[in-house]
C-alpha cells in the first residue's frame, strides 16, 4: 500500500480510481462496509481510502481530550491489510478548513485527484463549516464527472454503529459491546516502553505501552489476549491488563501495564497489540505489596476462566 499526502505540488499519478472517503477511527465495520463498496469488482483496477489528518475535530479543538480510538500508525496498518492500493492522506489545515464544499469537490477532488469513484456514509460532512453533506457531495460529483456512492450507516443489534458509541462502551468498562460494533476485540497497538519495574519485584512482570492520543477506556484491571507482533517471541498470549493511574503508588499519568501469563522473555522494543476482553475490576488502592500480590494472583485466575470460556464459546 503505498501513502500519498497530498500537496498542490506533488503530482499524484493514480487518477481514474476508486476511493472511499472519511476519518475512519476505530475502523469499525461501518466503516469496513464503507471501504468494501469502494473495492472495484475487477481485480486489475487499483481502489484506495482518502482521510484526513489530523482529524479534524483535533485541529479544532485542540485542547480537547483525547478521543482516538486508534493512533495514526494503528490505522495505517489495519488499512493496509484490507488491500488497498494507496492511502490518502490530505493536511487538515486552516486553508482546508475555509473550502466551501463546491471549491473542494471541485478543485481538490476532481481537479486535482481526477477521482471516478468515491463512496462515503450517509453522515458524511465537508467543506467550511461543515456546510457539505453526503447528498451536496453527491450533486457536485455528477457536475463535475465523478460517481458519488453514499452508503448506508449499518447495525448491530439493531443500533446504528458509530465510533461515538464505541468510545462509550470502553469508558462503561464493556469491551465486549465494542467489539460488536468494530468486529474484534478493541485493541491498542504500540512498542514495548520501560516502565518502573515494579510488577517485576512483585513477581509480575509486566510490559508497558503509551496510552498518548488515545480515548481512554475505563481505568481498571481487564482480561486480555497479548499479540506480540515482533521478535522471537511473536505469537499469541493470554494476560491481564492493568490501565489506569496506579494510585497504590501515587497516581501517575495513565498507562497500559500488560503480565503476559507464564510467560517469561525480554519484549522492549517489540511492537504488540493488546485486545481488552473483559472487564474484571475497578482500580482499587492497596495498603501494601502483599494485598496488591493476593489481589493480582487472583486476577490472573478470573482472566484464565474468561479467556477459556470465550475460547469454548467461539468453537
Amino acid at each position: 500500500m503505498k501513502i500519498f499526502q497530498y500537496n498542490t505540488i506533488t503530482k499524484f499519478d493514480l487518477h481514474g480510481i476508486s476511493v472511499a472517503m472519511g476519518n475512519f477511527d476505530g475502523l469499525h465495520l461501518g466503516h469496513k462496509a464503507v471501504i468494501e463498496m469502494a473495492r472495484p469488482k475487477d481485480v486489475k483496477k487499483k481502489f484506495g481510502v482518502v482521510t484526513f489528518e489530523p482529524h479534524p475535530r483535533e485541529f479544532f479543538n485542540s485542547k480537547t481530550q483525547s478521543f482516538r480510538l486508534m493512533n495514526k500508525s494503528s490505522k495505517t496498518l489495519e488499512l493496509s491489510e484490507l488491500g488497498l492500493d494507496v492511502l490518502i492522506e490530505i493536511p487538515f489545515n486552516k486553508e482546508l478548513s475555509l473550502l466551501d464544499p463546491k471549491t473542494f469537490v471541485s478543485e481538490v477532488l476532481c481537479n486535482y485527484f481526477k477521482f471516478k469513484h468515491i463512496v462515503v456514509g450517509e453522515d458524511f460532512k465537508f467543506g467550511y463549516q461543515r456546510q457539505g453533506n453526503a447528498k451536496i457531495l453527491k450533486e457536485l460529483g455528477a457536475v463535475f464527472g465523478c460517481n458519488v456512492t453514499i452508503a448506508k450507516l449499518i447495525k448491530s443489534d439493531n443500533l446504528e454503529i458509530s465510533s461515538t458509541k464505541i468510545r462509550k462502551a470502553l469508558s462503561d468498562g464493556r469491551p465486549e459491546n465494542a467489539a460488536k460494533m468494530l468486529g474484534k476485540y478493541y485493541s491498542i497497538a504500540g512498542k514495548v516502553l520501560h516502565g518502573e519495574k515494579r510488577g517485576r519485584t512483585l513477581g509480575f512482570p509486566t510490559l508497558n505501552l503509551a496510552l498518548d492520543e488515545l480515548h481512554l477506556p475505563k481505568f481498571g484491571v481487564y482480561s486480555s489476549v497479548v499479540e506480540i507482533i515482533t521478535g522471537k517471541y511473536s505469537g499469541v498470549y493470554n494476560a491481564v491488563v492493568s490501565l489506569g493511574e496506579r494510585p497504590t503508588y501515587g497516581r501517575r499519568n495513565p498507562n497500559l501495564e500488560a503480565h503476559l501469563i507464564n510467560f517469561s522473555g525480554d519484549l522492549y522494543g517489540e511492537h504488540v497489540s493488546v485486545s481488552l476482553i473483559n472487564f474484571q475490576r475497578p482500580e482499587l488502592y492497596f495498603e501494601n505489596s502483599q494485598r496488591l500480590i493476593e489481589q493480582m494472583k487472583l486476577d490472573c485466575k478470573i482472566a484464565q476462566k474468561n479467556l477459556w470460556e470465550l475460547r469454548n464459546h467461539e468453537k
